[in-house]
């Protein structure tokens, strides 16, 4: 006579026989075969007997009815060693449990990657208690994994943190496997030993990463993972206390390991870790076929692994050549404003030599240049640096802008460029952070004097209200010599610059920054020979500014 033996759940060990040619129900109101799980429907599934073959199908229960895994939708046959899942109660269909045969071994070899190959253990002892989950329907079970591998594929193509990667990969491992504890163990070193990074159980709800300063020690066995580590393969067990490989193991027989399952986590010679998962159920054991699916997820977890490495050793790459030019940059302007100094330094002492005060005082002027120069290449330096948030107060701009035609007049008398300021009255008051914007225009105005022919330039520098948009408009507008399209392309660009020894090339891309810090944006009107315009456009409302660290990328450049 067939029975149903419950493996799992509150009727844990009762054993239901089924009669040949009578209909039986599952469930918390069945007269038949009632069990006491909460989570089980009244009437949750019914068994029916038809010429010595048992079929099951699930009666709309709340939370389904699965056989091996694969939810029942329709009616289904049974088979010996079939397991039914219903709510949180797990049951075994058939008379002997199935035994596994020893001491088979067999290879993964993923297609296409042939230096992934991983070698499955599937020496699993016979155990009388062992009950081996049947392999669901070809078809079933290649829809399976192919969900499985596709959920892994997925998160791994979206994460970039090794700790987050595995984390998400021992949810997608929950999710599709049937365990009551998972760990990953990572070493950072070839040859170290592995140490927990993630730990799963059953009853928790979330993946947690291992906190090492808690002190409580992490019940993983460390027997099994050392077998693993050193023969480089996956290996599945039904029984860990008494396979004679691992019963030694203080760590199995203290956390009652059952059925595991422990396979590697590797690219091609690299082993990184292992993934492991056990169950304490006394009769269920995993299958091989969830010992390969298990595996080759290592192996891509082991990939994904290997390829974040090669993209930080080019980040770093990138980053150290980024410093260098960075460095390379800034000492060649520096090296030209000192030696700027340095010259004016031998007419002051000529003239002192001398007593020459004409001579003084223009080897004085030369200083003094050079003083300002390295005084603005050190503000751009800190501006372009250092991430921050705009100190907003309501600022009115037009005063704003007198302070700044006032601290350039002087600059603009020496070279003969007239500088024209444009104000429009009635301006309202917005939301400004009045050194930033005195520093952008300050540097757009300077760009503007030095792209002006001497005593025939001109700039007009003029403010507006934009009703169509409540934005104000600051406008910079020369009669220089204008830009090419190359040269606009690369506007933005750090340390670019068309100056010669002159610039530094933070002048700009300060002044973008400091505009989008505020919200606003940098527009670029220019053609060669005639002149170019840059319009600075702030919107009036206080909003929330994006972070300097979002405002990437070009201005906006017209021809």
């Amino acid at each position: 006579m067939l029975v149903l033996t419950v493996i799992q759940g509150p009727d844990k060990d009762r054993r239901f026989e089924l009669p040949d040619h009578e209909p039986q129900q599952i469930g918390r109101s069945s007269e038949s075969l009632p069990l006491t799980d909460r989570t089980i429907s009244r009437r949750h599934a019914e068994l029916t007997p038809d010429e010595g073959r048992w079929y099951i199908r699930d009666l709309k229960s709340s939370n389904g009815t699965f056989v091996n895994g694969v939810r029942v939708t329709d009616s289904r046959m049974l088979r010996p060693g079939d397991q039914v899942r219903a709510g949180g109660t797990l049951i075994v269909f058939g008379e002997d449990p199935k035994r596994r045969t020893p001491g088979r071994t067999q290879k993964l070899r993923p297609v296409g990657r042939g230096e992934m190959e991983v070698a499955l253990e599937h020496a699993v002892p016979s155990n009388d208690d062992s009950v081996i989950m049947s392999s669901p329907e070809p078809s079933q079970a290649a829809q399976f994994q192919l969900n499985v591998i596709y959920d892994l594929l997925n998160l791994i193509g979206n994460v970039r943190d090794r700790q987050e990667l595995v984390e998400r990969v021992m949810e997608v491992v929950f999710e599709h496997f049937d365990a009551d504890r998972g760990f990953v163990l990572l070493n950072d070193e070839p040859g170290n030993e592995p140490q927990p990074v993630v730990v799963r159980r059953r009853h928790d709800n979330v993946t947690g990463r291992i906190n090492k300063d808690a002190g409580a020690p992490i019940p993983y066995s460390r027997t099994i993972v050392q077998y693993v580590m050193r023969r480089g393969m996956g290996v599945l067990t039904s029984n860990a206390m008494t396979d004679q490989r691992f019963a030694s193991g203080d760590s199995v027989q203290g956390y009652h390991i059952r059925s595991a399952m422990c396979v590697p986590i590797k690219y091609k010679d690299r082993l990184y870790g292992v993934l492991h998962l056990d169950s304490q159920v006394a009769n269920y054991t995993y299958t091989e076929d969830q010992l390969a699916l298990l595996t080759a997820i290592g192996v891509q977890t082991g990939l994904a692994i290997a390829n974040m490495r090669l993209i930080e050793q080019r980040l770093r790459a990138e980053r150290l050549a980024a410093v260098g030019q960075t460095v390379a940059s800034l000492s060649h302007s520096i090296k030209n404003i000192l030696q700027g100094m340095r010259g004016g330094a031998d007419v002051v002492e000529l003239g002192l030599r001398k007593g020459n005060t004409p001579v003084v005082k223009s080897g004085w002027d030369i200083v003094s240049r050079n003083l300002e120069r390295i005084y603005e290449l050190t503000m751009n330096m800190l501006a372009f640096s250092k991430q921050r948030k705009p100190e907003l107060e309501m600022t009115n701009l037009n005063p704003l802008m007198d302070e700044v035609v006032a601290l350039m007049g002087t600059q603009y008398e020496h070279k003969r460029v007239a500088l024209i300021a444009d104000l429009a009255e009635n301006m309202p008051p917005l939301p400004l952070d009045g050194g930033g914007i005195h520093q952008a225009v300050v540097n757009l105005l300077s760009n503007a004097l030095d792209a002006c022919a001497e005593d025939k330039g001109a700039v007009t520098l003029s403010t507006d209200f934009d009703d169509a948009t409540d934005e104000v408009v600051i406008t910079i507008r020369d009669n220089g010599e204008g830009m090419s399209p190359a040269t606009r392309r690369r506007l933005f660009q750090p340390f670019h610059s068309t100056k010669g020894l002159k610039g530094t090339g933070l002048g700009l891309v300060v002044t973008k920054k400091v505009v989008e810090e505020h919200g606003g944006r940098i527009e670029v009107e220019s053609k060669a020979g005639e002149g170019t315009t840059f319009t600075i456009r702030l919107p009036i409302a206080i909003g929330a500014a994006p972070s300097s660290a979002d405002t990437h990328g070009p201005g906006v450049v017209s021809n």
